[in-house]
């Protein structure tokens, strides 16, 4: 999956000169925690809510409420900013965002063009929801958990005699996180089956193959916790 498929697109963007107090207020008004900051219309750096919050006085400051303010409009982005953030262009992979944001403990990116103008930005949320999309866990609320030979041809077995037994796949991921030399594991989520099928499925597959686990468990009404 390519990052235009899933980034924010023409996200909001402040100039370099911008207050943190403005910056603050637009942040507030859009709900988002990260602005890329421009010069002529071409990415230069990128402030987050946490960049103000270190750089806004304390709350045991001894400026009054003018002071503070007057502070506050004076200090300009450009300030406080990160410069040269890391980015990413609109047709590298989903993939790579992840391992980015991941090895660089950061939570978001700019998508940028060959002239660096801003397209786009892709944060940890939109990979999580990647994330649900290819595993289909709105859709599929059975999972299955093997381990198996890393060999040609295991795989289709293991489908094929899902298949069979009245199965219905909606994805297959692997890992060999962990796993020792010539060993993988297996995640197939499927369309939801009755109990009783579900249990005869998964006796028949413990005859030929190492089940690690089975969940059965509805996402789509998960509770939202309340901001």
């Amino acid at each position: 999956m390519l990052v235009k498929e899933w980034m924010a697109k023409n996200p909001i963007v402040i100039d370099e000169n911008t207050s943190i107090m403005k910056a603050t207020q637009i942040m507030k008004e859009h709900g988002i925690r990260r602005i890329p900051v421009v010069r002529d219309n071409k990415l230069i750096g990128i402030i987050s809510d946490r960049d103000i919050k270190e750089a806004a006085p304390s709350k045991a400051t001894s400026l009054d409420v003018h002071e503070l303010y007057y502070l506050l409009s004076e200090i300009k982005v450009k300030d406080i900013m990160t410069p040269n953030p890391v980015t990413l262009k609109e047709n590298d992979s989903v993939e790579k965002a992840a391992v980015i944001m991941l090895e660089n403990r950061i939570s978001g990116m700019p998508v940028i063009d060959d002239e660096h103008h801003v397209i786009g930005i892709i944060t940890q949320t939109d990979v999580f929801k990647v994330m649900i999309s290819i595993t289909g866990a709105y859709k599929s609320p059975i999972q299955i958990a093997f381990e198996m030979e890393d060999s040609p041809g295991s795989l289709n077995k293991l489908l094929n005699l899902i298949r069979e037994q009245g199965g219905r796949v909606v994805s297959v991921l692997t890992s060999h996180e962990n796993m020792p030399e010539g060993k993988r594991e297996v995640y197939i989520r499927l369309m939801d089956m009755p109990d009783n099928e579900l249990n005869e499925l998964v006796e028949n597959l413990k005859k030929e193959f190492k089940i690690l686990f089975v969940i059965k468990e509805d996402l789509r009404n998960i509770p939202r916790v309340k901001k």
